[in-house]
């Protein structure tokens, strides 16, 4: 299906996919109002989220070490460890309400500095920290999350001094590319990464289970051979984001599985690829990805 189409039972999410490279420009136009709210070069870093926000948050805090510019830790915000200080805490939150991120910002000592990512201006969370990126440009309607938290990652990745214009090129590209061959069939779902691109294979996983209900598992591309390749065979898709470790290849499709992999592609620019493939397996077992059971926009618990 072209991304240019829209059908009712996903109207919301197959537009914000849609969306996303125009997004990303957004955020790159941005950074220069709001690079003094983001973390800066030397400093230490705790960058927290709930479900799809920590996957962003695993990635973000890989490519920054990996750029040298200071140890970052990534931490559910529920997760967090008591007593730790950082010369900066980053929350990342579409909606600004959920529980764990608020409870934690607001058990914070007043002495460390805090920021936020943040996709409503009227929430809590755009009060929350002492300092506040808006995103309102890529805030959502549909339940299952994809512009915003890719939004939130360029903008970081740009803060790190990359050159971004070939993850737009691959953005737009993503829009239309073929999705794996043979994508009905399959009954089970394997995304690996490395470095910065595990948190992204996570987040491809979440999607598979969010939209399609479907079996989905993701790991480090290295550590798939100690143990979990035992499940791989003919219905198995595994999905491999960025490098490949030598030879892993050869390996899964001796068990029966299909093996994606684009490695010229900038990892985000395939997560695109996969939030499609997770909203078009939705449809094709009938289910509406605007509206996943048992999942709500933001988990706001109960006192």
């Amino acid at each position: 299906m072209s991304m240019t189409e829209t059908q009712a039972p996903a109207a919301h999410v197959l537009a914000e996919i849609a969306s996303q490279p125009g997004c990303w420009q957004r955020a790159i136009d941005l950074l220069p109002s709001v690079a003094a709210t983001l973390p800066q070069p030397g400093q230490r870093v705790a960058v927290v989220g709930c479900g799809t926000s920590w996957f962003i948050a695993q990635s973000y805090a890989a490519a920054r070490e990996q750029a040298g510019l200071g140890e970052t830790d990534a931490f559910a915000a529920s997760e967090y460890p008591a007593g730790r200080h950082y010369d900066l805490v980053l929350a990342i939150t579409r909606s600004g309400t959920t529980t764990e991120v608020l409870e934690l910002l607001d058990s914070l000592p007043d002495d460390q500095r805090t920021s936020i990512i943040v996709g409503d201006p009227t929430s809590p969370g755009a009060t929350a920290a002492d300092g506040a990126v808006l995103l309102d440009f890529a805030d959502e309607q549909s339940v299952v999350q994809t512009r915003f938290a890719t939004t939130a990652l360029v903008l970081l990745r740009a803060s790190l001094g990359e050159d971004l214009s070939a993850l737009l090129d691959d953005g737009r590209a993503a829009l239309d590319a073929d999705l794996p061959e043979g994508w009905e069939t399959k009954q089970q779902f394997t995304y690996l990464g490395h470095g910065a691109s595990v948190g992204l294979a996570h987040e491809a996983a979440l999607k598979m289970r969010e939209a399609a209900i479907a079996w989905a598992e993701s790991y480090p591309a290295y550590d798939y051979r100690h143990g979990p390749i035992a499940v791989a065979e003919e219905h198995t898709l595994v999905w491999i984001f960025g490098s490949e470790p030598d030879g892993l290849t050869v390996q899964i499709e001796s068990t029966g599985a299909s093996v994606a992999h684009l490695p010229a592609v900038d990892p985000l620019a395939e997560l695109v690829r996969a939030q499609r493939l997770a909203v078009e397996l939705a449809l094709h077992r009938g289910y509406n990805p605007d509206q996943p059971r048992h999942l709500t926009r933001s988990i706001i618990l109960e006192p």
